[in-house]
């Protein structure tokens, strides 16, 4: 299956979704210590009176960074370790991890939260958006390898099942994470999209400069010829 979300951090609808996703859903656990709510609404386009009524958590100033209210005491204490900053998540696993990740909850009796993850197998965190997803289950197959001589066999997954539907239909789920991924793509490297713009701009420059350089050297040395 393809993990990639196919982002676009120059989609700015997308990433002003992607902003009201995390803060609604995930601000609650997760920090972007690194950003502040005014670079945010700047970079979005979103103007301040919405930033202060979608985005600012309670208690927070237009200036401040994007600190979750729940202590590191209470993480731990909560899910057994203080749940991580978001800041570079991207740029430290991948988008494509993240995308997958938030895709791939599923049921399991054996786990303490009673979920489990196929990006993050035992992970922590518990299945916050299980309301929006729905719950789903994973089906495995049973797969024969040798190893040392021996034939062993592993349980590797197969597909997953939707046992309870969700809020979403699976389109607009996909459309959700995808928009979440996004915004943290952006969360880690706000000047991908200004750079990926002056890449295009450079490419064609150096392809017109070349064309010129040949006109050149076909001038200089007609003559010697």
């Amino acid at each position: 299956m393809d993990w990639e979300p196919g982002n676009d951090v120059g989609n700015i609808a997308s990433l002003q979704r992607g902003a009201a996703n995390f803060m609604g859903y995930c601000s609650g656990c997760h920090s972007l210590k690194y950003k502040r709510y005014s670079r945010v609404a700047k970079d979005l386009n979103i103007p301040e009176e919405q930033m202060e009524k979608l985005l600012l958590l309670p208690g927070a100033k237009k200036g401040d960074y994007i600190i979750t209210p729940m202590s590191k005491a209470d993480g731990e204490a909560w899910f057994g370790k203080a749940p991580p900053d978001l800041s570079l998540i991207t740029r430290a696993k991948g988008s494509d991890h993240v995308y997958q990740f938030l895709k791939t909850f599923y049921v399991d009796s054996k786990s303490a939260n009673g979920t489990n993850n196929l990006a993050l197998p035992n992970t922590a965190m518990p299945f916050v958006l299980s309301a929006l997803q729905g719950v789903q289950e994973a089906k495995f197959k049973t797969v024969e390898k040798v190893v040392d001589g021996e034939t062993v066999t592993e349980q590797h997954w197969d597909s997953f099942e939707l046992a309870s539907p969700g809020q979403f239909s699976p389109e607009e789920y996909d459309g959700f994470v995808r928009d979440t991924v996004n915004f943290l793509e952006y969360v880690g490297e706000p000047v991908k999209a200004e750079r990926e713009s002056l890449g295009v701009w450079v490419i064609l420059f150096l392809l017109v400069f070349t064309g010129f350089a040949y006109l050149l050297k076909q001038e200089y040395w007609k003559d010697v010829k």
